[in-house]
């Protein structure tokens, strides 16, 4: 592998040419940013993580940018994932961000070179000047199949890698149970996505397949799985369920719009948020009977259209658990029909492992496979990890385990360093616009950031918010007090956070990527 030690110096440094990193692209364009990509193209995970069935869980007026509408955004179709590039890319060429682009090109190191000496955790108190006139970061890029190693000094980086692809989370097995005494084919979803059209249905059709988990990427797998082995001569996929989360058909409650129970400023009411005072924080107390009825409400639908109980997915948890965490998948229209006719089967467990002919479950009954595909998720913190450098790999997660981002961007111990992406809420391209906003308008001085400790006080207000409201507190999901979390953001901006015409849309209606579009008087 070659090397150039050459340094070459800019202001801003952009990692990863996703949704994320398009959209801070775009907002610190006049800072002429470089981005680096490592695919040979924009798009992100809808590039490098999609399935042949692979659509949006939304419309496409949910899933837009505030100043770049889709042509035909009246559609209510769900998009594909093709689709959904094509939109991407011409986002890209409307707003000329391509010129910024460093496409296969892959970071692989991060050096601070900051103020000199050893950061230490207790030197808190204000958070450092972002374009300081200086570089404070060294990045080291792989540059494609040539093998060159090309140096770059930055002021600032904005992290946009996402939470999901690149790297795989794999199951640990005991000695001798894990997936090298399996005689079958053992793959990862990542993997998969990597293949053709024609390659995925040779490996599924004919196969006795097994997919590990029940989110959303699990469920897209075995239904492929299901529609490749259709006619004489097939077999069944078998999907393996350690913990069953809610599904939805679609965005209808017996007859009422879904947005009505958790996307609006009064049904957000009901819910905690940080910094709420006493008496709010009372009548929330009040309202937690209200809100246990909105959801047996909805479960009450899912389990009138969707035959959970019948194969024994209906969820141990509240639906609301899994929409405070992110959680909630829209389901694809036919498959239950697959369920029925028996190509789609079901094993629910607790703890499993491989035998030479197949999974040996914890009851101690098993299932032949012919292919094993681990829809498992993936390791967003080990791919974090690999670019930031000690000492700030070690606070990555301080103090509770979770990336404590301020406004779901700054994090208060990393001088410099922005991430767009990894807070999760209930539209993820809405959210990713509006801190890149926040974050350019931080960038240029337009406000100040609080002191680190307030910072992290802000952190921990949510975090306490999040563990009342799920479970699954650990993903880092903003769904329920989303519209707070984006007023908090307008407010350091100095821009009205009440963005609709008149109280009773302000109330009643929903939240979206339009609803924060700038007017002129605001752009000035």
């Amino acid at each position: 592998m070659a090397s150039n030690d050459k340094l070459t110096s800019s202001r801003v440094a952009i990692i990863g040419a996703g949704v994320s990193g398009l959209s801070a692209a775009k907002h610190l364009a006049h800072h002429n940013p470089i981005v680096f990509e490592a695919s040979d193209s924009v798009g992100g995970v809808w590039k490098s993580c999609t399935y042949e069935t692979t659509k949006l869980q939304s419309t496409r007026v949910d899933y837009e940018f505030s100043d770049f509408p889709w042509t035909n955004r009246d559609d209510t179709t769900f998009p594909s994932y093709v689709e959904i590039l094509d939109y991407l890319e011409s986002y890209a060429k409307h707003f000329d961000l391509l010129k910024f682009m460093k496409f296969g090109s892959k970071v692989i190191e991060v050096r601070y070179t900051g103020n000199g000496g050893d950061p230490q955790m207790v030197d808190l108190g204000a958070y450092s000047n972002l374009l300081p006139g200086k570089p404070v970061w060294e990045v080291a890029v792989h540059n494609g199949d040539a093998g060159d190693i090309q140096w770059y000094a930055f002021e600032f980086v904005v992290v946009c890698t996402g939470k999901y692809g690149d790297v795989p989370r794999i199951p640990t097995f005991p000695e001798k149970k894990g997936p090298e005494i399996f005689k079958g084919k053992v793959m990862h979803s990542m993997d998969y996505c990597k293949l053709d059209k024609q390659e995925a249905s040779d490996l599924l059709r004919g196969k006795k397949v097994a997919v590990i988990g029940f989110k959303k990427s699990a469920i897209d797998l075995a239904l492929e799985s299901a529609l490749a082995n259709q006619g004489e001569g097939v077999q069944a996929c078998t999907m393996v369920v350690r913990t069953t989360h809610w599904v939805v058909p679609h965005y209808q409650v017996w007859g009422l719009p879904f947005f009505l129970f958790y996307s609006t400023r009064a049904s957000q009411y009901l819910h905690d948020r940080p910094n709420q005072n006493f008496i709010r924080t009372f009548f929330c107390l009040l309202f937690s009977l209200l809100r246990a009825v909105v959801s047996k409400f909805i479960e009450s639908y899912i389990m009138w259209k969707l035959p959970l109980e019948k194969y024994g997915l209906k969820p141990d948890h509240s639906f609301e658990e899994d929409y405070a965490s992110c959680q909630m998948a829209i389901m694809p229209v036919t498959f239950f029909e697959e369920a029925d006719k028996g190509m789609i089967q079901f094993k629910k467990t607790s703890k499993w492992c491989f035998y030479d002919q197949g999974i040996e479950f914890d009851d101690g009954t098993t299932l032949e496979a012919d292919v094993v595909i681990l829809a498992t998720g993936y390791d967003g913190k080990k791919k974090l990890k690999a670019i930031v450098p000690e000492p700030f790999r070690s606070w990555l997660e301080f103090p509770c385990g979770i990336m404590p981002l301020y406004r779901g961007t700054i994090h208060p111990l990393i001088p410099n360093m922005g991430f767009v992406g990894y807070v999760q809420s209930n539209s993820n391209l809405h959210t990713s616009e509006l801190r890149s906003l926040w974050l350019s308008q931080l960038v240029d001085e337009k406000f100040k950031l609080p002191s680190k400790e307030k910072m992290l006080d802000q952190f921990s207000k949510e975090m306490d918010v999040m563990r009342r409201s799920s479970r699954f507190y650990k993903r880092h999901c903003i769904s329920t007090f989303s519209i707070q979390h984006a007023d908090d953001m307008c407010n350091d901006m100095g821009l009205n956070p009440r963005r609709k015409s008149n109280l009773f849309l302000e109330a009643f209606s929903p939240y979206g990527s339009q609803d924060y579009r700038l007017n002129q008087e605001e752009r000035n």
